[in-house]
């Protein structure tokens, strides 16, 4: 194997990598799941990670986390300790103390704001029931039906 083709794989790897915890980062994430998901060892995985992303896994996830925390915040009708648990925090100091570093404001200084702004508010019962990402589920037969024809009158 060429260097330029393991390069290749271990991009192929982290992306793999960073596509698990995009899909899956509202659950308990263990790096361990993270590096079986990009078939590498849990201390190369970090290494590989870290070499293209500049960031960790773990870092990553927390970024990923607190960012669809700031899109709730926005247009969700939940208040700051119900964001936390849908967006995987387990514990409501560690959130905002996380995303207070990350944006610079708390969690409901955020909220408050975007709300002053007017933004349009999604009922808190169909986010908790629709917010997680739901895995692509192919159509099993695909329709071809022609639209019915104009009747000239």
């Amino acid at each position: 194997m060429s260097a330029g083709s393991a390069a290749v794989d271990t991009l192929v790897a982290v992306r793999r990598a960073r596509d698990f915890i995009d899909r899956n980062y509202a659950d308990p994430l263990e790096l361990a799941d993270i590096a079986a998901a990009a078939g590498y060892s849990r201390f190369h995985l970090v290494r590989a990670f870290k070499a293209a992303y500049g960031e960790t896994p773990g870092r990553y996830l927390q970024r990923r986390r607190v960012e669809r925390a700031q899109e709730l915040l926005r247009v969700a009708d939940l208040n700051v300790t119900e964001i936390c648990h849908v967006v995987g925090f387990t514990s409501l100091g560690s959130f905002s103390r996380l995303f207070s570093e990350l944006v610079g404001v708390s969690p409901s200084q955020f909220q408050r704001d975007a709300h002053a702004a007017g933004a349009p508010l999604i009922p808190g019962c169909y986010i908790l029931m629709w917010g997680r990402p739901l895995p692509r589920q192919t159509p099993k037969t695909a329709t071809t039906e022609k639209p019915p024809a104009a009747h000239p009158s």
